[in-house]
This record gives structure tokens, C-alpha cells and sequence, in this order.
């Protein structure tokens, strides 16, 4: 008998563990597992700049990845395998970039797969990565990054969002179908940051794109440091040149500065703003604080740009729903609130399918090479938490082309919808002084295609 209540408190303690592991939810349909991995790990390696320019969006990035790894782990990680991280900063120095590369491509055994944050590294490590036969993805990216210098060539580096050539091209064919809500004979000035991401939306194919649809691209465009503090001599020669719309492909403090100079020059009513989906994140909302145009919000109040993914305020979807509960429930902030944190649980959700299929299909985690994986992403089509789609058509693309065009807006007093002023909007005192103004997106489009603009692009003219 003794023997027989020894036996059972051994199996009861032996499955404890499973009982006690929580379940993920119905809506997040992961493959069948076909190899038990528990006791192994499955390493996320990703390097970028998370102490410079970027550290708007890569801090938040970083804990979008450690909760999306702590909530799957807690259910199951990749059947039964622990999923880690390990990044390093690069200070948006690209020495550093290639040091930390050259650290990572050399371990033993050598990563399978990374994550990059900027177009910048994907250039600079693209012929690398395609040596070493790594997968990379990245949040979205430069044609020279993802295709090359001829614009032609499939690397094996991997988007999750249009291409910034194309989101350009999403905003000027919006403006052509809605010519009531932008100024007569369309002007647009380019206005960014220098380097591979500030630039990669200017180019002759975007130009002649958006000529096609009645929006006039300036020859020359403007391009400021992101530590710049005046830069009206950049806006003033674009409107001096007739640039009714200014663009740009700049992230946190650019949009800002932007707005903040049209303001403080009195072109409110002259000049509509526009840019790159990072144009529309929370940072850029928040930081905007300090700088309020004639209505009493934030100078970024009406910036038009792209929304590519499902966004924190679209709680209907199950996804965005469950990303808020884990953010609140591990005290995120609202400055953490933002794209990053959002793609950091995606690449998660998508790292754990990936691996599920390939190793499903090549026995072992061991077998589950850069190749392997490459092969098993041209193929796979998953929405990962519900937040965009994933599928490269079978190889044929880098980028994914699913876009929306979205204004950003800041939430009135009643938490019901956009203020219409500064007297009618929720304000929030912060430890500095100043008050912060809750920035909200507006879709003004369903998702569809963005063009495809890089060269000999179908929708190129």
C-alpha cells in the first residue's frame, strides 16, 4: 500500500508542471508539433540601435519581445522549447553593426536566423547574410536592402512591412482618389533624415508613380540630422519651391520637428503633413506635446501616413486585445504603447510558427538551418496574433504589400473619439511639467496593396 500512495504522489508531482502550464488562446492557431523539443532553446538574436536616434522605437521593442516570449513560454514556447534573446546595441554606429555581426555569424553553432532594426544594417549586411545563409527580418526596409542594388535581386532579408518606396506610393494614390481634402495641384516636398532610411522613399519610381496619380514630387528634396534644432531653412525651400504636402520618412523626433517648424512659421493652414508609418507612432504623438498648433493639440494633429498593422485602439480583434491586457499587466507604459512593442510580439508569434513548421519538416532543431527556414517562410502563410499577414507569395517578394492610409488624432475628454481642440481633449500631467495628449490612429482606408514601386515594379509607369 505504502508503495502504491508513493507512486501515485510521483506521477501526481511528474505531471504538475503540465497541469500548471496555461494554454494558449483559440484565435492563435500554431502547426501541429511533430518534434517534442522540450528541454531546448530556441535563441531570438537581434542587434540595433536602441541608445541613439531610434530609441523611440527599439526600446519598446525590446519589451514587446521579452512579454511575447514570457506569455508563450508560460504556454508551451515552440513545442515545449524555451524561447530566448540575446541583442546587442549598436548606437546606430554601423562599426558597430558589423562587429556585433561578426560576433553572432561566428558563434558555434551559427544563428539560423536574426532580427535587424534598421535599413541601414540591412544594406550593410545583406551580401553577408546571404554568404552565411542567415535569415533576417526586419520591420520594413530599403529597396537596396531587400533587393539590392538593381532593385531586382531576392536576398535573405525579409519585410513585414511595405516597402518605403511603396508606402509613398500608398499616400499619393490616396491623395489622387480624395483631391477634396488635399490642396489644389498637389505639391509634395520631401523632408528627412539622410542615410538608407531617411531616403529610401525618394526615388524615380515613386516620383513617376505619384505623378500618375496628380502629385507633383519636388526635385529636390531636404534632409536634416536627427539632432537638428532649426530647421525652418529646410521647410521654407520647399515651400518656397510650392510644396503644399511634406513628407517624410523620419521616426519620432523628425515628424515632430517638422510639424513644430510649420507651426512656428504660420503655415498651418498652407501645408498638410504626411510620412512613413513611423511618422504616426506614439512617439512622435507624445513628443509633440511641448509644440501646440492654432487648435490647441499637438502640431502633429491631422499627420497622414501608413498603418500597416492592426493598431492598439482595434481591441475588437482578439490579438490587440490580449497585446493591451499583457501591457497593462506588465505595467508598459504609454510611451511603450507604440508600433514597436507591437511588431516585437508579432516577430515572436512569427519565430514560433516558423520554427514549428520547419522543424515538423526536418526531424531536429539542429536540422532547422538558414535554409530551412528561408524555404519554410517563402511558403508560409500566418497572421501572427492577427496584427498583419504574412505571406511572400511563394519567394517572389521581400516586402509584404498589405497597407492602409491612417491619420493620427489625440483622444478627447471622454476617451469616445478625437478632440476637436485643446479645450476638448484628455490631458495627462507628467512628472516633467507638461502635459501629455493621447495620440490616436484613424484609419481612412481599408487594407489593400500597396503599388509595387521598386524597379520594374508591376506598378511602376
Amino acid at each position: 500500500m505504502r508503495k502504491l500512495i508513493l507512486l501515485v504522489v510521483l506521477l501526481l508531482v511528474a505531471v504538475t508542471p503540465a497541469l500548471a502550464q496555461e494554454e494558449l488562446p483559440e484565435f492563435i492557431q500554431h502547426s501541429e508539433c511533430a518534434v517534442d523539443l522540450t528541454g531546448q532553446t530556441v535563441t531570438i538574436y537581434h542587434f540595433g540601435d536602441i541608445s541613439g536616434s531610434y530609441a523611440f522605437i527599439t526600446q519598446p521593442l525590446l519589451a514587446g519581445v521579452a512579454d511575447a516570449m514570457a506569455y508563450f513560454n508560460a504556454r508551451g514556447g515552440i513545442c515545449g522549447a524555451t524561447v530566448a534573446a540575446d541583442n546587442r546595441d549598436t548606437g546606430g554606429d554601423q562599426a558597430q553593426t558589423q562587429a556585433h555581426y561578426d560576433y553572432y555569424s561566428t558563434l558555434d553553432p551559427k544563428p539560423a536566423s536574426i532580427l535587424l532594426y534598421a535599413s541601414g544594417d540591412a544594406e550593410l549586411l545583406r551580401e553577408q547574410l546571404a554568404e552565411d545563409e542567415i535569415l533576417a527580418m526586419i520591420s520594413a526596409g530599403s529597396v537596396a536592402g531587400l533587393y539590392g542594388e538593381d532593385g531586382m535581386s531576392n536576398g535573405w532579408i525579409y519585410a513585414t512591412n511595405p516597402l518605403y518606396a511603396d508606402q509613398i506610393g500608398s499616400f499619393c494614390r490616396y491623395v489622387g482618389a480624395n483631391a477634396a481634402q488635399f490642396p489644389e495641384n498637389p505639391t509634395l516636398g520631401y523632408i528627412s533624415w539622410p542615410g538608407a532610411f531617411g531616403e529610401a522613399a525618394y526615388t524615380p519610381e515613386t516620383i513617376a508613380y505619384c505623378a500618375s496619380q496628380g502629385v507633383t514630387i519636388l526635385e529636390s528634396p531636404e534632409y536634416f540630422l536627427p539632432s537638428a534644432t532649426d530647421i525652418s531653412g529646410n521647410v521654407l525651400n520647399l515651400v518656397d519651391a510650392g510644396a503644399n504636402i511634406l513628407y517624410t520618412n523620419s521616426l519620432a523626433s523628425g515628424p515632430f520637428m517638422i510639424a513644430k517648424t510649420v507651426v512656428d512659421l504660420g503655415l498651418e493652414e498652407d501645408v498638410v503633413l504626411a510620412g512613413v508609418n513611423w511618422a504616426l507612432d506614439t512617439s512622435v504623438g507624445l513628443l509633440s506635446r511641448t509644440a501646440l498648433g492654432s487648435d490647441g493639440l499637438p502640431a502633429v494633429n491631422g499627420i497622414i501616413g501608413s498603418l500597416p498593422f492592426r493598431w492598439w485602439t482595434e481591441r475588437a480583434e482578439p490579438g490587440i486585445a490580449l497585446i493591451n491586457e499583457q501591457a497593462a499587466a506588465n505595467a508598459r507604459s504609454l510611451s511603450t504603447q507604440n508600433i514597436a512593442y507591437l511588431l516585437g510580439w508579432g516577430a515572436v508569434d512569427t519565430y514560433i510558427e516558423l520554427y514549428i513548421q520547419t522543424v515538423s519538416r526536418v526531424g531536429s532543431l539542429e536540422a532547422a538551418t538558414g535554409a530551412e527556414l528561408r524555404a519554410t517562410l517563402d511558403a508560409m502563410q500566418y497572421a501572427p496574433l492577427g496584427l498583419y499577414n504574412i505571406d511572400y507569395s511563394g519567394g517572389e517578394i521581400r516586402a509584404l504589400p498589405d497597407n492602409r492610409i491612417a491619420t493620427m488624432m489625440f483622444l478627447n475628454a471622454t476617451g469616445d473619439g478625437p478632440a476637436t481642440s485643446g479645450d476638448d481633449a484628455m490631458k495627462v500631467d507628467l512628472p516633467d511639467g507638461t502635459v501629455a495628449y493621447i495620440p490616436i490612429l484613424v484609419p481612412l482606408t481599408g487594407f489593400e496593396a500597396a503599388p509595387d514601386l521598386r524597379p520594374g515594379g508591376a506598378d511602376v509607369p
